[in-house]
C-alpha cells in the first residue's frame, strides 16, 4: 500500500513542474538617477515547463501603479523593458508572469511573491570644478570688502532623487593650510541668500564673487537631501 501511495505522487509532481514557469528578476539593485531620461532597464529570465503553450508567456514589471510589458531578447537569453521613475530615491519592483497551459486555464505568478524589491536610485555627482574669467573689468556696482569691485560667477547644481532639495549652507574653504591658499580663498564670498530651494531636475544657481582677479578655493554646500548631504566644488577666478 505504501508503495502505491508513493508512486501516485509522481505524476502530480511532474505535472506541477511541466505546468509552471520559473522567473528570475535580474534587475540591478541600484541605478544612478538620470532625470534627463527618467527610464531604468528592468531585466529578467524565465524558463517554462513542457505543458506551457508555446508563445503564451508574457512578463510585466509592476510597481507604483505601473504595469510595463517586458520584451523577449532576440537571442532568447531573457526579457527587458524600461521603467519610468523621476524624483525618487527608490522604486518598488515585482515581475508578473502570465501564461496559458495546453487545454487548461491561464496561470500567473509574481516575483518576489510577498514584498517588492526596492531598487535604489543614487544622486549623480554634482559640479566638481568651476572656473570664472576675470579678464574683464570687475563689476564696480557690486562692492566687496574694502569697497573694491567684484568679479562674479555662478555654480549650478542639479538634484534628482527628491522633489525639492534645500541648500542650507554654503561657504568657501581654502584648498590647503598654506598662506597662499588661505589668502586666495578669503577673497571669495557666497552672494546667494540661503537656504536656496532646488526643484528636482532644475539647476539651482549659487552666485560667488571675488574681490581679487586671481582667487581659488573649495565651495562646500550642505543640503537636506539624504542622497547628497554635502558636496565640494573647486572654484577658481583667473583671467583667460
Amino acid at each position: 500500500m505504501y508503495k502505491l501511495i508513493r508512486i501516485s505522487w509522481i505524476p502530480a509532481a511532474l505535472c506541477l513542474s511541466a505546468c509552471d514557469v520559473q522567473v528570475n528578476d535580474t534587475t540591478p539593485a541600484q541605478y544612478q538617477a538620470n532625470n534627463d531620461i527618467g527610464m531604468y532597464e528592468i531585466t529578467a529570465t524565465a524558463s517554462q515547463g513542457a505543458l506551457v503553450t508555446p508563445g503564451s508567456l508574457v512578463l510585466f514589471a509592476i510597481g507604483d501603479n505601473q504595469k510595463v510589458p517586458l520584451s523577449p531578447n532576440p537571442d532568447g537569453s531573457g526579457w527587458h523593458g524600461l521603467y519610468s521613475v523621476r524624483c525618487q530615491s527608490s522604486f518598488p519592483l515585482q515581475i508578473l508572469a502570465v501564461w496559458r497551459l495546453q487545454g487548461l486555464a491561464t496561470k500567473n505568478i509574481v516575483v518576489p511573491p510577498a514584498q517588492p524589491r526596492q531598487i535604489k536610485l543614487t544622486e549623480p555627482p554634482l559640479t566638481k570644478t568651476e572656473g570664472f574669467d576675470t579678464a574683464r573689468k570687475p563689476n564696480e556696482n557690486a562692492k566687496g570688502k574694502g569697497g573694491k569691485g567684484e568679479w562674479e560667477g555662478v555654480v549650478r547644481y542639479r538634484f534628482a532623487t527628491v522633489p525639492v532639495t534645500d541648500i542650507t549652507a554654503a561657504r568657501i574653504e581654502p584648498t590647503s593650510i598654506s598662506a597662499e591658499d588661505v589668502s586666495a580663498a578669503r577673497a571669495i564670498s557666497v552672494k546667494t541668500p540661503l537656504p536656496l530651494q532646488a526643484s528636482c531636475g532644475e539647476n539651482a544657481q549659487l552666485t560667488l564673487a571675488s574681490t581679487a582677479q586671481r582667487a581659488h578655493g573649495t565651495l562646500v554646500i550642505d543640503t537636506d537631501n539624504p542622497g547628497m548631504p554635502r558636496w565640494q566644488t573647486y572654484v577658481e577666478f583667473s583671467p583667460k
